[in-house]
């Protein structure tokens, strides 16, 4: 799994994993290892809204407990937050879910 989080081949740790943001390459080009099997689907991405979810939130009510902005402030604030945080969980949790597929040997029938 860490190195699906690093977005490295599971098996060798070479980063070919992706060969792009998101698309997943068919084989790794140094190993050879086969990864069109361990799709990943929608997991990844229940995953990361859980994960920011759990942590935008808690900062939205401690910024509003402690300073009460108005919306405009918690507009510029949140929305930059949840895309950054999104943009940067997104390849490294569906690298990890790769990762465990790999080494769960889950293949779909």
């Amino acid at each position: 799994m860490w190195r699906g989080w690093c977005r490295r081949c599971p098996r060798c740790g070479e980063p070919t994993l992706f060969r792009a943001f998101l698309k997943m390459a068919p084989a790794c080009a140094a190993c050879g290892e086969d990864l069109e099997p361990f799709r990943a689907d929608d997991a990844p991405a229940y995953f990361t809204i859980f994960i920011i979810g759990h942590i935008i939130v808690p900062l939205v009510l401690m910024v509003e407990r402690g300073w009460s902005p108005s919306l405009w402030v918690h507009a510029l604030l949140w929305i930059p937050a949840s895309l950054l945080l999104s943009l940067a969980l997104l390849p490294r949790i569906k690298g990890a879910t790769i990762g465990l597929l790999w080494a769960l040997r889950f293949k779909p029938r």
